[in-house]
């Protein structure tokens, strides 16, 4: 599988799309006005502890206090005590200076989320710096290759603790890219991070909440550490400026991708190749079509996302049972992508069309999961439920796309509905009656838009003389462009 990644690049905006087999994968955009906050580090002041909900809010400087639960509390501090979770109102006070780590950005009317379980990443390690742990990523799956990683962290490790950088509380969780590196690599990685953390602690002594101890990396860099993998044929970027900053960094910390980074200077606009801009805005809508003629039907709201499989236009070549089959299979691929393009996250139900074979119905559910294995956010996948539903869920640490890039229509308010013309016109009618009860005006004015007026003076004309005649007082009705279809105002005159 061959994979490219591209990077646009713009004075108020980055973006960063993944493209597999000449078909985009997931987009990544950071804004310079409203940066994402995930792996940053703040000095916060606790403001309000809740015993009701074992948490805590704390000011970190954002507009909107963050939230903290007790489990999020590291040890040593804090957290559990004999396997269960201490009293919030023992470990946290208002006032009380707290040094913690954002895992999900803000969204929507919720705040930050934060934990005291700090870690720092690096291109083949993340960094613990109070966990005295070593893990490994599921996703390196040769036995062998993770018990040499395991034992060649722990090694290096232990003898940068004897050289006096870090006592012996610290920990590392190995990361996918690791996968082969030498112990050169691993080695420089550890004392990178050891020295990082040391800078870290001085600010941390000297910081007054809230501050900003840490930020993390912006996202054309974070694409290296993070996105680069072995199949990654190109890193193209467009701006000069950022491709010069990126091969340095990659010359320091992923040598071995130096020669992949590319500065595009093409005529046509980065995202213009393979139909990036395209892509972008198809999965912004409702109705994703699968090449069969079936179709998805994709509704987040949030609570939760549910995805509805049709077969559309496909009518199939053999029996029904083979139709259904075939159409699940290939909407179990398109909802993978779907996912990670979207970066669709919480509970997610898929309601696939009803299969009667248990066979297809496993099948099915593998296609699924193989095909989430390339996603770097975690997924867990339940069986098919009595009711024919696949329940699932996939971290969710940002915004989806469709969050970002929009927001709530003004004239429904996010209903992706709104009253009919008629309804309006019922509930004028309905209006006018409940205010001639406590006034006696000489006239009504009627503001409302076009299409109710168009209604109002053709259709209910009847209607509308009829109410005249009701109340012994005259009805005039006035254009307002800029309401939307369910504004209206009732003037006295």
């Amino acid at each position: 599988m061959s994979e490219e990644i591209l990077v646009n690049m713009t004075p108020v905006e980055t973006r960063v799309a993944v493209v597999e087999n000449g078909m985009l994968q997931e987009v990544y955009i950071e804004r310079s006005r409203r940066r994402g906050l995930v792996g940053n580090i703040y000095q916060g002041k606790v403001v309000r502890v809740l015993p009701g909900m074992e948490a805590a809010f704390v000011d970190i400087g954002l507009e909107r206090a963050a939230f903290i639960h007790v489990s999020d509390l590291a040890p040593g501090g804090h957290g559990e005590k004999n396997g269960k979770h201490a009293d919030i109102g023992q470990l946290l006070h208002e006032g009380q200076s707290l040094v913690v780590q954002v895992t999900k950005d803000p969204i929507g009317t919720k705040g930050a989320r934060l934990t005291t379980h700090l870690s720092i990443p690096s291109r083949y390690l993340v960094y613990m710096p109070a966990t005295p742990h070593v893990g490994i990523s599921q996703r390196i799956e040769d036995e062998e290759e993770r018990e040499r990683l395991r034992t060649l962290v722990q090694t290096v490790a232990e003898e940068t603790a004897e050289d006096g950088d870090e006592p012996r509380r610290n920990g590392f969780i190995i990361r996918t890219a690791a996968e082969g590196a030498g112990e050169d690599e691993i080695r420089a990685d550890v004392k990178f991070l050891r020295r990082l953390w040391q800078s870290l602690e001085a600010t941390i002594r000297q910081a007054e909440a809230p501050a900003t101890i840490y930020e993390d990396l912006p996202l054309y860099i974070r694409t290296l550490r993070d996105l680069v993998r072995p199949n990654t044929e190109k890193v193209r970027i467009d701006s000069r400026e950022c491709f010069e900053k990126a091969q340095q960094f990659a010359e320091k910390f992923v040598s071995d991708f130096t020669s992949k980074l590319e500065y595009y200077t093409g005529e046509r606009p980065i995202f213009d190749l393979y139909s990036v801009e395209d892509e972008i805005q198809k999965a912004l809508g409702r109705k994703v079509a699968l090449k069969s003629g079936g179709y998805l039907i994709i509704d987040q709201t949030e609570a939760m996302t549910t995805i509805d499989v049709n077969t559309g236009a496909f009518v199939g070549h053999r029996n029904l049972e083979e139709t259904i089959f075939k159409t699940n299979l290939e909407a179990a691929r398109a909802i993978a992508r779907q996912l990670r393009l979207r970066n669709l996250g919480g509970i997610i139900i898929l309601d696939f069309i009803d299969m009667e074979d248990p066979e297809h119905q496993r099948q099915v559910l593998r296609m699924l999961e193989k095909m989430l294995e390339r996603d770097h956010a975690k997924t867990k996948i339940s069986c098919v439920s009595e009711l024919g539903l696949v329940e699932m869920t996939r971290k969710r640490t940002t915004e989806s796309l469709g969050q970002m890039l929009c927001e709530p229509c003004p004239a429904c308010q996010g209903r992706a509905r709104v009253k009919t013309a008629e309804t309006v016109c019922y509930e004028i009618f309905r209006e006018i009656l409940r205010i001639n009860r406590d006034y006696e005006p000489p006239g009504y004015l009627v503001l409302a838009s076009q299409a109710v007026v168009d209604l109002l003076l053709d259709e209910l004309s009847d209607s509308v003389a009829d109410l005249e005649t009701f109340i012994g007082k005259r009805i005039r009705f006035q254009v307002e462009v800029l309401y939307t279809q369910e504004q209206y105002d009732v003037v006295l005159q």
